[in-house]
């Protein structure tokens, strides 16, 4: 509904009204002259004539005479305006009752009837003075004075009321007259009071809605979420409150319509006279008019709330879609940068686990732009006033959506299928690999035979025969089928992987040929000759192809051409890693902008902190090489065929467990570590943020050094195998592999040793500058550089949390030794401390000071956390060095529910462990008194940070009220000390 529709209807309404209540004729309300109609000097009693004609009545009234000619008039106005048109058109009925009064009231009452009456008269009816002389006076004075009152309507003059009963029936004349109608005044005047309230209420509220309305047509629609739910919030509370008025007034007009047909419903008998039938007419119109108001203003306020409300969803809309598109052209613009494929098959499932984390990243935007497209089209299909403006965004939103579902998908299915050619490839590389291995491994004298021969045969062609299993035969035609969607590095170590294959089985072909010639030949026996001892057989690494390292063969007739054939091979392989070598030399001379400063000046020309730097990045690369080594030349060869039977079943299921996540090692280091390291030759201030930076990638030693118990032990059990010393041979490693397994522990060591280092040279008597600095060339170009207090901030951090790490790694090795140990023991936290102790357990009633000094003490290990304490058993065990210490778990606690104080007099290495929740308490023993020192303070210091913590979380604001620690839960007490 339009306000102009409103507007129009309320007005109707008015108009309604003011007819209702006739104020277009009498502008006079019960109100205004309360005073005059409490004087009752002329009532409307409600009664009728014989005709309908309503009847006035003019009761004994002492001061008639003396009533002012405007009360008279006003009073006659108004109860002659009271009656329906069509009764008041019959003309009024006057009854003059003056039997106690004098003519003089009589010609009075006679007299402003005339001039002041101002309906229509049909006739007047007057009851005469009861007085003889008055009456006399009166008859006369009526003759003589008829021609002045002017009357144009009959005057009856009466001696009685049974006079009057003759012409007016008695039930429509009051009991004063005779009658038996029921009238009281100031009901009547309650009754008009409240009828005129209720329609200038009614009239009153519909003016207040037509000026709402107008007030809501004229308001502008805001342009953001915000102001647009403040004013339908603003509109709706001043709407409610208007409705609420509305129906009040309703109540009241119903609780009046009720009062007066009040009589009538208590008593069949009664009926109501016609004045108060008019009465409930009156009411029944207004609430009629009542209800119109209600239609039009609820019709118009729907329509007006339905325009807010499209308009605050379009804005919510909008809002959101600007919001869920921003996130989707940030997940394609991310989308659009991952365009590496992978340049190993480790490198391909990192790039699916990234891609499988952009897939989670994308995963609520994409919810959110499907279900922000469906309330779109919700609010098309409910009719919104802007469906042109929302269906486009559906569209584009749908559009966006798929885009990244149809390219996250594309690119799932190309690193799928680069997955799948990288692990070929290296399917085929280990096939080669594992080929001269038993190519290098048959020796020439053994084939002099013809046993020796056939066993060289059968052993090629069983070799073979696993063609199959390597699925070598589909390798051509996989990559011919994704040659162009390969990069340029692929491409090289696909083509090189597969001349490789080329050549090996061109290798062994010619192998086979030349051992059937051998196996044909009638010669005479040849005089076996040893080989060299150096000269073991190696294998090379899949990635590196060094085959230089492969020992020579006995010259046999045949033996120079077999030997020329490893030799060509070897030959090939050099030259391909020649030419990558030639090429990434030439990419880095042209790559960078400044490539001669640290190429070109030697370590002597660097600054002290970049040759710290320098120093750091050389013995990274060196440790990325040994785990390279260890991959290379132990985990991978476990795989090959040939080496199968030289590895016992319990290092074949236990090989993760032996070498950990030295993997995971690699990778961060290769990939991520390394790289960072050479951005900070330039830059050495950037070291400390470095480390600080991957503080969290740096746990996987933690994981690492965690597993290293268990690592030894299976080593321990498998250290003389015949594969471990295949594989150290042809390494050429000086040192047992256990060895090498501790150099991420010398790693962490060699982190903290040059991060002092160059944390000493930032101190104040380090920042001079040395005459052999100022020969160098860069020194000379390097401005003397002041004390960086935020860079010796931030290498005083990295090197708390290197040595926190080293920690936390040794007290690493020394947990996983524990027996017995609980799953869940990480919940205690971080290990702080641990250490033996005497300890002796005491029943808190028999406890007495004197009584635990007679019995022995237990030794224990203790383990001090974060959160809890563990106790475990000491039992050494003989091993390779003598005993040993071995830890069983027996107890556990944790810090909420413990209490320590320190003991007495000749107690100063002893304190006391009390449970709370138990009947236990623990006397502990150190080895001296600053051991029992450092121990007290750091668990009283935990103490108070954990009930300061308990606090500050289960505070109650309100009362004060604090949780009892009971209901935090305990950690799994085990078995009893």
């Amino acid at each position: 509904m339009a306000p102009q529709e409103l507007t129009r209807r309320l007005a109707t309404v008015i108009t309604h009204v003011d007819e209702i209540m006739q104020q277009e004729i009498r502008p006079l309300v019960a109100v205004d002259i309360i005073e005059q109609l409490h004087r009752q000097f002329a009532i409307l009693s409600g009664g009728r004539g014989k005709d309908g004609a309503p009847i006035i009545t003019f009761p004994e009234f002492v001061g008639f005479k003396h009533i002012p000619d405007e009360d008279f008039l006003n009073v006659m106005t108004y109860l002659t305006s009271i009656p329906s048109v069509e009764a008041a058109s019959i003309g009024f009925i006057i009854v003059i009752d003056r039997r106690r009064d004098k003519w003089s009231s009589v010609k009075a009452s006679l007299t402003r009837i005339a001039v002041a009456f101002p309906g229509n008269l049909q006739l007047i009816f007057i009851l005469r003075p009861s007085c003889f002389l008055q009456r006399t006076f009166t008859d006369i004075g009526i003759k003589y004075y008829r021609d002045e009152f002017k009357m144009k309507v009959p005057i009856v003059m009466l001696n009685s009321v049974s006079d009057l009963h003759g012409y007016i029936e008695r039930s429509q004349l009051t009991e004063d007259l005779g009658g038996t109608l029921e009238y009281r005044h100031s009901q009547w005047m309650n009754h008009r009071t409240a009828i005129e309230n209720f329609a200038l209420t009614l009239k009153t509220t519909a003016q207040m809605l037509q000026t709402f309305g107008d007030c809501l047509a004229m308001t502008e629609l805001p342009r953001d979420v915000p102001s647009t739910e403040d004013l339908l919030m603003s509109h709706s509370r001043q709407r409610d409150r208007l409705q609420d008025e509305l129906k009040l007034l309703g109540k009241q007009g119903v609780m009046l319509l009720l009062c007066i047909q009040e009589p009538a419903t208590k008593s069949p008998t009664s009926k109501l006279n016609p004045n108060e039938l008019e009465n409930v007419a009156t009411i029944k119109r207004l609430l009629v008019q009542l209800d119109e108001t209600e239609k039009a203003f609820s019709h118009f306020w729907s329509e007006h709330h339905l325009k807010l409300t499209q308009c605050l969803q379009l804005q919510r809309f909008e809002h959101n879609f600007c919001e869920v598109k921003l996130a989707l052209d940030n997940l394609l613009a991310e989308q659009a940068e991952f365009t590496d494929i992978g340049d190993s098959a480790m490198h391909v499932e990192q790039l699916l686990k990234e891609h499988k984390e952009l897939e989670g990243k994308g995963q609520e935007p994409l919810e959110k732009a499907q279900l922000l497209a469906l309330i779109g089209d919700q609010l098309i299909q409910s009719h919104h006033y802007a469906v042109d403006s929302i269906r486009p965004r559906c569209v584009e939103l749908r559009h966006l959506r798929d885009d990244f579902i149809n390219e996250n998908k594309k690119k799932h299915d190309i690193l799928g299928k680069s997955l799948e050619l990288h692990r070929q490839l290296d399917k085929v590389s280990q096939w080669c690999e594992a080929g001269i291995y038993l190519l290098a491994s048959q020796a020439v004298d053994k084939c002099q035979s013809r046993e020796g021969v056939d066993i060289a045969l059968n052993d090629i062609e069983a070799f073979l025969g696993t063609e199959k299993e390597y699925e070598l035969s589909s390798l051509k035609e996989f990559y011919n089928q994704f040659e162009l969607m390969l990069t340029l590095d692929v491409k090289a170590k696909a083509q090189k992987v597969l001349q490789k294959l080329g050549d090996v089985q061109e290798i062994f072909h010619k192998r086979q040929m030349s051992l059937m010639k051998l196996a044909a030949r009638q010669t005479r026996p040849v005089q076996p000759v040893a080989p060299h001892p150096e000269s073991s057989p190696k294998w090379v690494s899949p990635k590196t192809s060094q085959l230089s390292s492969l020992a020579p063969l006995q010259k046999t007739p045949e033996a120079p051409y077999l030997e020329t054939e490893l030799n060509s091979l070897e030959k090939k392989d050099d030259e391909t890693k020649s030419e990558v070598k030639d090429e990434e030399i030439l990419e880095s001379s042209h790559g960078g902008e400044n490539p001669e400063p640290e190429h070109l000046g030697g370590p002597e020309n660097l600054s002290p902190d970049r040759r710290i730097v320098r120093d750091l990045l050389e013995t990274e690369e060196i440790y990325i090489k040994e785990i390279k080594s260890i991959i290379d030349g132990y985990i991978i060869p476990m795989d090959f065929i040939w080496l199968k039977h030289l590895i016992p079943d319990v290092l074949q299921n236990n090989k993760d467990f032996l070498f950990g996540n030295i993997r995971e090692l690699y990778e961060f280091h290769n990939r991520t570590f390394l790289k960072e390291l050479e951005k900070c030759i330039e830059n050495p201030e950037l070291l400390a943020r470095c480390f600080l930076k991957r503080k969290e990638d740096l746990q996987i030693y933690f994981k690492y050094h965690k597993n290293l118990p268990r690592a030894r032990a299976i080593w321990q059990e498998c250290q003389d195998c015949a594969y471990f010393g295949v594989c150290q041979r042809q390494l050429d490693h000086n040192l047992p592999l256990f060895k090498y397994l501790r150099g991420p522990s010398q790693r962490l060591m060699k982190y903290q040793m040059l991060l002092k280092g160059l944390l000493d040279f930032e101190s104040p008597e380090d920042l001079e500058i040395h005459p052999g600095d100022l020969d160098g060339g860069l020194a000379k170009n390097e401005p003397k550089r002041t004390k960086d207090s935020a860079f010796s901030a931030e290498l005083q951090q990295a090197l708390a949390m290197m040595e926190d790490l080293i920690k936390s790694c040794e007290l690493a090795v020394d947990l996983a030794a524990v027996t017995g140990c609980p799953d869940d023991i990480g919940k205690l936290g971080k290990l702080l401390r641990h250490g033996s102790f005497n300890v002796w357990t005491v029943h808190k009633d028999r406890y007495k000071m004197k009584d635990f000094i007679r019995f022995k003490p237990s030794q224990r290990q203790i383990y001090l956390f974060e959160r809890g304490i563990v106790f475990c058993k000491i039992r050494m065990e003989p091993s390779d060095q003598g005993l040993s210490p071995h830890y069983i778990f027996k107890k556990s606690m944790q810090l909420l529910t413990i209490s320590i104080r320190q003991l007495g007099r000749g107690s100063n290495r002893k304190f006391e462990i009390a449970n709370r929740n138990g009947l236990e308490k623990y006397i502990l023993q150190a080895a001296s008194k600053e051991i029992r020192d450092c121990w007290f303070s750091e668990i009283s210091k935990l103490l108070m940070e954990q009930q300061n913590n308990i606090k500050d979380v289960y505070e109650d604001e309100d009362n004060g009220r604090q949780i009892s620690p009971k209901s935090l839960g305990t950690f799994p007490v085990g078995r009893q000390l």
